[in-house]
């Protein structure tokens, strides 16, 4: 074998084992499709089904119009990876009854949205966008009055999607986490992937993938972007996303214009929607919307053992 064939081999074996491996990270990440478990019409709402379309595809919604008879605040809801907009059905109540429109999305890959190769944080901020550029265009919606409630990679996309969209009134961020990086190296643990070996090159790759350094779309700096109203919400018992992220969520925003709301229970976004914090919830919408005037928001529940240091 002469020194340039063999050069070339030698070329031919490193770019199949790159193959090998952007197929096999990408097989790692992907997102696991589940059914909807309930619509809203299940649980006696009047809905729509909506496809919304997208650079990359279309998306699947539910439309819940708010019982209003002129134009009405509407909130963007968005679930988080692996779910589906099915799993978020329990902030449809107390958002519908305080009169608000609901626009309930499945991400792209999740759900009943169309596929792709990948989804990541960054996609799920456009999916909401086009969530939001779709109420916009509803005669019943107030398009002066949007909101965006996320959870998890979705709580991380809302605060993304907030930073690019100046019509943005609010956001509910459920159980965010602070930065990309830790999630993926508690991934990478998990999978047992040792770091100094093949984790650093799985981080950078997958940075290239998605088109965004994690550092650039990290919800610590997301937050520190906005000019917008941000609550924090986070289960003290989140085995998923520790509280600790939310202490440096809350340190990095802005004072005044990032509140938390601290609740019982763990990762799942149901936790947060309990009688006792729907008030909280409602209120700092209501206050976002210039809804309630004269009236100060009625302080959220943030136990002193967990106030950020």
């Amino acid at each position: 074998m002469t020194l340039l064939s063999g050069f070339a081999v030698g070329v031919v074996c490193v770019l199949g084992m790159r193959y090998l491996a952007h197929a096999l990270i990408l097989r790692g990440l992907r997102a696991p499709r589940l059914p909807h478990l309930q619509t809203p019409a299940d649980q006696g709402y009047r809905c729509t089904e909506v496809r919304l379309p997208t650079a990359r595809g279309q998306l699947f919604a539910w439309f819940v119009p708010a019982n209003s008879s002129g134009p009405s605040p509407a909130v963007v809801v968005i679930h988080g990876w692996g779910a589906n907009a099915s799993l978020m059905l329990p902030a449809l109540h107390p958002l519908h009854s305080a009169g608000y429109a609901v626009l309930l999305v499945d991400a792209l890959c999740h759900g009943q949205s169309d596929g792709a190769a990948f989804t990541s944080l960054p996609r799920f901020a456009d999916d909401i966008a086009a969530g939001l550029d779709w109420l916009k265009e509803q005669p019943s919606v107030d398009a002066a009055r949007l909101a965006i409630m996320g959870h998890s990679v979705g709580a991380g996309a809302a605060l993304l999607c907030a930073t690019r969209r100046p019509d943005v009134r609010a956001v509910i961020s459920m159980s965010a986490f602070a930065h990309p990086q830790d999630i993926m190296r508690s991934f990478l643990q998990e999978a047992r992937i040792p770091y100094l070996l093949v984790g650093w090159y799985v981080m950078r790759h997958v940075q290239r993938v998605i088109g965004a350094r994690f550092d650039d779309i990290a919800p610590v700096k997301s937050i520190r972007q906005l000019h917008c109203p941000v609550l924090l919400v986070h289960g003290t018992e989140d085995s998923v996303v520790p509280i600790s992220d939310l202490h440096r969520l809350m340190q990095a925003g802005a004072a005044g214009q990032v509140q938390c709301l601290c609740v019982n229970g763990g990762h799942d976004p149901s936790a947060a929607f309990e009688a006792a914090d729907l008030q909280a919830l409602t209120g700092f919408l209501q206050q976002a919307f210039g809804v309630v005037h004269g009236r100060e928001l009625s302080p959220l529940r943030k136990p002193m053992s967990e106030q950020p240091a």
